[in-house]
């Protein structure tokens, strides 16, 4: 019998264990629609995310209407073609745009859902031009949208409800500022050194969740680094080996990622959502940059959650033994209380 780190039974909520089987038929949607189409633009990571925030995890990861997540959502992704059809700027500039019209969409929607901030950048980044993902985005943000209501009407999870997040207008705009001089300054960095990967957007992401949220997660920084970087590993290894030298269809290969995700999860027993994103970057970037991924994602994602754990979260000025906490894994502390109590 599989348990987690915390001695649970791995998988052992049935609830749960349906709503997994949902949230991989969506994501096999994605990817099989995707392949027979041959619309490589279809397929957007973060929609990934989005299924684990909205199906798998039981409480609100994000406080936003669903008419105004699918808002959030479309503006995002046209915004993000838009700056790459129209703007003549470079591409720096053209991510600080990116970067500052999903700031300001969240900041007027009263939201919090970061991952609108993938939306708008990721075209920006790959250059896409295409309005075939504007379009792929709606429809499956409004594919996630019924799913978690057709969830809430059978049981499957418990209702949530919205509440608008209370603007500080002078200190969101102090915030978001310093969000977009160190994502800048990260970007120049990436551009400079020929990196992208260290700005992938579910980093950002990422960067802005430590940054604003609240959630247990922050208090865990290694661990999210941890997985993040596993999740670019297991894509990168399946993509691979399944799709490059075994010649098997992307809809077959997202398969064991997948379960290889949710396996990590459960044993965990924590979610973070934009692991599940980084795990299907490796299937919309060129194959040459397949290797080099795990390790980029690993030094874009230790930049960003440095930054967030030194400016905002001041952790330099914590006593020695809550830093030791916060920089253990949590799976590593149950592991030796366990291996202690034998």
């Amino acid at each position: 019998m599989l348990k987690s780190a915390s001695g649970m039974q791995m998988f052992g909520d049935i609830v749960r264990r349906k709503r997994y089987f949902y949230a991989l038929l969506m994501i096999l949607l994605m990817i099989g629609v995707a392949e027979l189409l041959m619309e490589r633009e279809i397929i957007f990571p973060e929609m990934a995310a989005l299924t684990i925030g909205m199906w798998i995890v039981d409480k609100r990861v994000w406080q936003v209407s669903r008419a105004s997540m699918v808002a959030l959502m479309i503006l995002g992704a046209v915004a993000g073609v838009c700056i790459v059809c129209y703007s003549p700027f470079p591409l720096l500039v053209n991510l600080a745009f990116a970067f500052i019209f999903a700031a300001i969409c969240l900041t007027l929607f009263r939201a919090t859902l970061v991952p609108q901030i993938s939306a708008c950048m990721l075209p920006v980044l790959l250059g896409t031009e295409s309005w075939v993902y504007p379009v792929a985005v709606l429809v499956m943000s409004v594919i996630v949208v019924g799913g978690q209501w057709g969830m809430e009407k059978v049981g499957l999870r418990e209702r949530v409800t919205y509440t608008p997040v209370i603007v500080h207008w002078k200190d969101n705009l102090v915030r978001w500022s310093f969000l977009l001089v160190t994502v800048i300054a990260v970007a120049t960095l990436a551009i400079y050194t020929r990196n992208l990967y260290f700005i992938l957007p579910p980093l950002i992401v990422t960067y802005v969740e430590f940054a604003n949220s609240k959630a247990g997660f922050r208090n865990r920084p290694v661990q999210v680094l941890l997985v993040l970087f596993t999740a670019a590993v297991i894509g990168v290894f399946f993509q691979i080996v399944g799709h490059k030298y075994l010649h098997l269809p992307e809809v077959v290969v997202v398969l064991p990622i997948f379960l290889c995700m949710f396996s990590l999860f459960e044993f965990l027993g924590k979610f973070f959502a934009p692991a599940g994103a980084v795990a299907l970057i490796p299937m919309i970037i060129p194959e040459e940059g397949l290797l080099w991924l795990p390790l980029q994602v690993l030094v874009g994602a230790t930049l960003f959650i440095g930054l967030a754990m030194i400016c905002f979260q001041r952790c330099l000025r914590w006593p020695r033994a809550q830093l030791i906490v916060c920089l253990v894994p949590p799976f590593i502390r149950d592991l030796r209380k366990r291996n202690k109590s034998l």
